[in-house]
């Protein structure tokens, strides 16, 4: 699923966020950026241990922030870690709304022009799928609305359940 935003595309696919052949793929990091299990832990078998190095020397940070490291070995050219959560584990819409806000951010003034997400917070945080989805669908086609360097952002997800979430808030953007 896809909708245009001026010259700006943003867009749903079902596929494995390690795989992105763009600039630049977001984790969904705690706060401390170790990188764990689910998206994290993917990220750091596929691109090796030096992202989490790298960002485990910026932190920690307030939850709700980001920061930005090379990829290692994959496809992207970088990772920004949006730590979506603190060290329980938990989180809720004020953190994903701001973790979502400071990864575009993040982007932007790096001058990055593609960037792909995650569903933030929905696996080891327990968030609701559609409620992430409408939260980072919203906050995201803002952002680009005013963006001056990205010009394409993916949601890739995992699974159809979560695929089926974000593409449903695509369409009501797109109404």
């Amino acid at each position: 699923m896809k909708i245009e935003i001026g010259q700006k595309t943003l867009e749903a696919i079902k596929g494995d966020i390690t795989d992105y052949d763009g600039e630049t793929i977001v984790n969904a990091a705690n706060n401390h950026f170790w990188m764990g299990g689910g998206v994290a832990g993917a990220i750091k078998r596929r691109g090796g241990m030096v992202i989490e190095q790298e960002a485990m020397r910026q932190g920690p940070k307030p939850v709700g922030e980001a920061v930005i490291t090379s990829a290692g070995t994959l496809k992207a050219k970088h990772v920004i870690h949006a730590a979506v959560m603190g060290q329980d584990l938990q989180t809720n819409e004020t953190k994903i709304l701001s973790a979502t806000r400071s990864a575009l951010r993040l982007a932007e003034s790096n001058e990055i022009k593609s960037v792909a997400f995650p569903a933030l917070g929905t696996g080891v945080g327990g968030f609701p799928l559609s409620e992430a989805a409408r939260i980072m669908t919203k906050e995201t086609n803002s952002f680009l609305q005013q963006a001056k360097s990205l010009r394409r952002v993916t949601f890739v997800l995992f699974d159809d359940e979560a695929y089926d979430a974000f593409a449903e808030e695509l369409r009501k953007l797109k109404q």
